[in-house]
């Protein structure tokens, strides 16, 4: 399935700010930063638990937010990309 993860960490305070460095890096490792908080991640159903709990486990609920939409199977024709850093394919080859 492919999710579009979107975050808002308070970064007011040192911890804040380690917390917002946690959280990117976790959904990079699930994913690809489309925007500065937003990141597209194709994942399986346990993947996507995974990233939730590690996600859940970071954040102050108090201060920060997460938003998960799931875009499905069929997401090609739910995403649009307009402007510039034209958007990867995210079925396409792997270059490392």
């Amino acid at each position: 399935m492919y999710v579009l993860i979107a975050y808002d960490v308070s970064t007011k305070t040192p911890s804040g700010q380690r917390r917002l460095r946690r959280v990117a890096k976790a959904c990079l490792d699930y994913g690809q930063r489309v925007q500065n908080s937003v990141f597209e991640c194709k994942v399986d159903p346990a993947q996507l638990v995974d990233l939730k709990t590690r996600l859940l486990s970071i954040i102050n609920v108090d201060t920060d937010s997460i938003r998960i939409y799931n875009l499905g199977s069929n997401w090609q024709r739910r995403v649009e990309h307009h402007g510039a850093k034209e958007s990867y394919d995210v079925d396409g080859t792997l270059m490392v």
